[in-house]
């Protein structure tokens, strides 16, 4: 049974059905299968108080053993165990389009986005989407109920790539106008400053936030598996140079692993879940990282 579940977290499989819905049910019912226990377990809602029966409250709530000791009827409250409020930022800009083999790095994120926010709904957590390329393109503010999960997959499914990247000023607006402390998730290929998106990053840290940052390349960005001359075009804004690839691959991948390094140390420094991400990688792989975190914001 475990083995049968990886088919359905292949992205190159999963990203041959339409129907995002049906693939984000199939990632995140695959993933359940094959967990040693299910994610579930602890995430209910629990008894809060009481309060007076008022006109309209249904009468199951009615707690009958404190009528028997007080002669007066009140009805118990529940509150969800966990108030988690989740805020996924997604990259569209023009740099996320690109895709060597079956699936793009947009594609791959926008499933990983429908995947959470099913698995995060399911849950009863709160669960809101902002897309972004150099402005922001969509806000929708994170609620838990069942029918929200529509708005979300109507909206990744309506989304396109377009514009150039600017993550860093973005995600310092963004930062001011989040109060509540919650979980921010950034989807994204991170291909804007280093330094400055690390301060925006940070700005999330200050304000009482847990972060989880799922940085998206696609194998040939990783490797640069390329022998032949290439002519490399920047899909933001059209720049191009032709190279010969075995002659600048070996300072290309140093130039990538110094790039990502560069998060991992420095995400490592901040307390920040720092996750790189290949469009190859079967998609349990974010789906455990986000459950990881949400276990460890309920401790």
């Amino acid at each position: 049974m475990k083995k049968e579940y990886k088919k359905y977290l292949n992205p190159s499989l999963i990203s041959k059905i339409e129907n995002l819905s049906l693939r984000a049910k199939l990632v995140v019912e695959g993933f359940i299968i094959g967990m040693h226990k299910s994610p579930y377990h602890g995430f209910s809602v629990e008894f809060s108080e009481h309060r007076p029966y008022g006109f309209g409250d249904e009468i199951k709530y009615i707690d009958w053993k404190l009528w028997g000791k007080t002669d007066r009827f009140y009805i118990k409250q529940f509150e969800e165990e966990t108030n988690l409020k989740c805020h996924i930022i997604l990259d569209k800009s023009s740099s996320m389009n690109f895709g060597s083999k079956n699936i793009t790095k947009f594609e791959y994120s926008k499933l990983i986005s429908a995947a959470m926010s099913y698995l995060m709904i399911k849950q009863q957590d709160a669960v809101g989407l902002t897309t972004f390329d150099q402005r922001i393109n969509t806000i929708i503010k994170p609620k838990s109920k069942v029918n929200h999960l529509n708005l979300l997959l109507k909206t990744l499914h309506n989304s396109n790539t377009g514009g150039e990247t600017n993550i860093s000023n973005l995600l310092h607006g963004l930062a001011e106008s989040i109060n509540k402390k919650g979980l921010i998730i950034l989807i994204s290929d991170l291909l804007d400053d280093e330094k400055r998106v690390m301060e925006s990053l940070r700005h999330f840290r200050y304000r009482g936030h847990e972060i989880i940052v799922f940085h998206i390349v696609d194998p040939k960005e990783k490797n640069l598996d390329y022998n032949e001359n290439i002519n490399f075009i920047d899909l933001e804004n059209n720049y191009n140079i032709v190279a010969d690839s075995r002659l600048v691959k070996d300072k290309y991948n140093k130039a990538f692993r110094d790039f990502s390094d560069f998060y991992k140390k420095e995400c490592l420094r901040d307390k920040i879940d720092y996750n790189l991400i290949s469009t190859s990688d079967s998609l349990d792989k974010t789906l455990l990282q986000y459950l990881i975190r949400r276990s460890q914001i309920n401790k």
